[in-house]
């Protein structure tokens, strides 16, 4: 199961700081487009050979200096909800505020371990100063400055430890499937068309979240876990920030899952907040289904399938080899083509393609067209094989790897997908050194 770390905290004592500090050895899993997964504010983080996600709450925080604040309430209440531990950040120079004591209060009410962060702390006089920290009730403060990293060796020894020892579950080995989508796309009712009248067939398993069911599907000769991230919590009255709520609500899911279906509402089309899902999937090499709900409400023609995948293909680009199916959860047609699609997504991920058969095949394409000369260098490809990770990549070993175009590595993507069948499934290629 994922492990996920929040930090949390007022605006301004250098959450985003620490957050680029504890992602820092890895490239942290987002992309530059504004949306969901907004810059820098959910990354990988890796210590002592254990990986966890880290989220950084404030980089969802509307207007950083006069943060009303219900905003950093409802930020605190997800990360309760959510994370594994989380890291409450204070700033020493300022002391305990009103709005840190509003965190700390909601923080000493949840169940979840909380390491207190006293941030800044880059010389002896500050040091002494932290002792204030104590007062909040959540424990010894951690002295740190997340500029200089000083102090977060020690906080990261006993966070992962903590994180061990949270996430010691048995896992079961069949396929796990997560429903994923933004809130109001019909992922209960999917799931209810799903789950109907086998309900009796299916064994609930404690899930990871507050509210968050894992369910064993073994009807008509399925047999897979159900990751369901629907209809979980009501939306309040006040006005959610629906794109921190959607990402919250998606990272575990996606994370620990096999295949990811992306429930869209056909009304409404491919939104921003739904590629960011998609691509939080992508990034973390999982397969992936797209699945059009709702379709019983679409003005039908005879072309208009076509033309509505064709649009949601080139939304998706460039990894658009992905399957899209059409359903309606209200009429329960075609929910478990989706699932048996999602098998298939599954069994491509999982293949190993023998070296023969990859070099055989892939060769002769290289030799026809051959990675362009660049400062009169010729590239030559000598050898490719499949690397054991957990999703496909392949490594092409070659004399100058260093010369080969981006262009030419998403060519060589392409052609493996044309010739082997990786439909919903990212892979990666590498140039290595012969």
């Amino acid at each position: 199961m994922s492990n996920i770390v929040a930090i949390v905290g007022r605006p301004n004592v250098g959450k985003s700081t620490l957050f680029n500090r504890l992602t820092d050895s890895r490239k942290a899993i987002v992309d530059s487009e504004s949306g969901v997964t907004r810059d820098r504010h959910y990354g990988k983080s890796e210590w002592n050979g254990v990986e966890f996600s880290v989220i950084d709450t404030g980089g969802y925080v509307k207007g950083s200096d006069d943060v009303f604040e219900g905003e950093i309430r409802k930020q605190v209440k997800l990360a309760i909800d959510e994370a594994n531990v989380i890291l409450f950040v204070l700033d020493v120079s300022e002391g305990i505020t009103g709005d840190d004591e509003v965190v700390a209060d909601m923080l000493r009410r949840g169940k979840k371990k909380v390491f207190v962060i006293s941030n800044k702390v880059d010389n002896h006089v500050r040091q002494g100063l932290s002792g204030e920290f104590y007062a909040l009730g959540l424990g010894e403060p951690y002295n740190i400055s997340s500029i200089s990293g000083s102090g977060t060796g020690d906080l990261l020894d006993d966070v992962v430890e903590a994180l061990e020892k949270d996430v010691n579950v048995e896992e079961l080995e069949i396929p796990k499937f997560a429903i994923v989508g933004r809130p109001n796309v019909g992922k209960s009712s999917f799931i209810n068309a799903l789950l109907g009248k086998e309900r009796n067939i299916v064994t609930p398993i404690a899930g990871t979240t507050r509210d968050s069911i894992n369910t064993r599907y073994t009807a008509f000769n399925h047999d897979f876990l159900l990751i369901d991230t629907a209809g979980i919590r009501k939306k309040s009255k006040v006005e959610e920030d629906l794109e921190f709520y959607s990402v919250m609500r998606s990272i575990r899911a996606i994370e620990d899952c096999d295949v990811c279906l992306l429930l869209i509402d056909a009304t409404l089309g491919l939104e921003a907040q739904d590629l960011n899902i998609f691509h939080l999937a992508e990034k973390n090499r999982k397969g992936i289904v797209v699945v059009i709900n709702k379709w019983d409400l679409v003005e039908k023609n005879t072309n208009s399938t076509k033309e509505y995948e064709e649009k949601i293909r080139e939304k998706l680009q460039p990894f658009k080899d992905v399957p899209i199916v059409f359903t309606s959860a209200l009429t329960k047609q075609r929910v478990l083509k989706a699932i048996e699609v999602a098998e298939k997504v599954n069994e491509s991920r999982t293949r190993t393609i023998k070296t023969r058969e990859l070099n055989d095949v892939m060769l002769p394409i290289i030799e026809h067209s051959p990675p362009q000369a660049l400062k009169g260098k010729h590239v030559k490809v000598k050898f490719i094989t499949q690397l054991p990770t957990h999703a496909p990549s392949f490594a092409f070993y070659c004399n100058l790897p260093q010369y080969v175009s981006e262009a030419y590595i998403r060519f060589l993507e392409n052609r493996l997908r044309e010739n082997f069948d990786f439909n919903g499934v990212p892979i990666q290629v590498f140039m290595r050194k012969k």
